[in-house]
């Protein structure tokens, strides 16, 4: 099962390895991670992403909880939440499939960036659904290059 996590931590030297560590100590791979300021100067919200059992995530959430950084810790999977994620690609595109191309960007509100004779720079965010419906049809025109920020969410509640 994926796990969304978002966790509020001091921001200092080093927090990112401990709580990177806490995961890969406990033999879980990161899908995404995705660190960020908040409005606090002092603090920082990472957004990690996590296939892992319900019970073992459950420990190592509350052994995230027990780091000296860590402010606060949300699993998202009990509450909703809405995520993004930020692509940047490029995509072949000549003369002849140019519009095409530019039509699906219209219709998925991706924006062109960069124009080349040969290629297209397209920026899109949305949740992972929507990119990865876009990317698939961006395949068809060869995608040369792609890079992804990974997710970040936030609760829909203020608490």
């Amino acid at each position: 099962m994926r796990h969304t996590i978002s966790i509020l931590v001091e921001n200092k030297f080093g927090v990112l390895t401990r709580v990177a560590g806490m995961f890969s100590g406990r033999g879980f791979n990161i899908d995404t991670l995705n660190v960020g300021p908040t409005l606090d100067s002092s603090a920082s919200r990472m957004t990690i992403v996590v296939r892992g059992d319900d019970k073992v995530l459950e420990q190592v959430t509350k052994q995230l909880e027990k780091l000296v950084d860590v402010i606060d810790v949300q699993d998202f999977r009990d509450e909703e939440y809405v995520d993004r994620e930020l692509v940047l690609l490029r995509v072949k595109a000549n003369s002849k499939t140019r519009a095409e191309v530019m039509q699906i960007c219209d219709i998925f509100r991706a924006k062109i960036i960069d124009v080349q004779p040969d290629n297209l720079a397209i920026e899109i965010t949305g949740t992972e659904g929507k990119i990865t419906k876009f990317l698939a049809l961006m395949e068809t025109f060869g995608v040369s290059d792609l890079t992804r920020t990974g997710k970040v969410a936030l609760s829909r509640s203020s608490d």
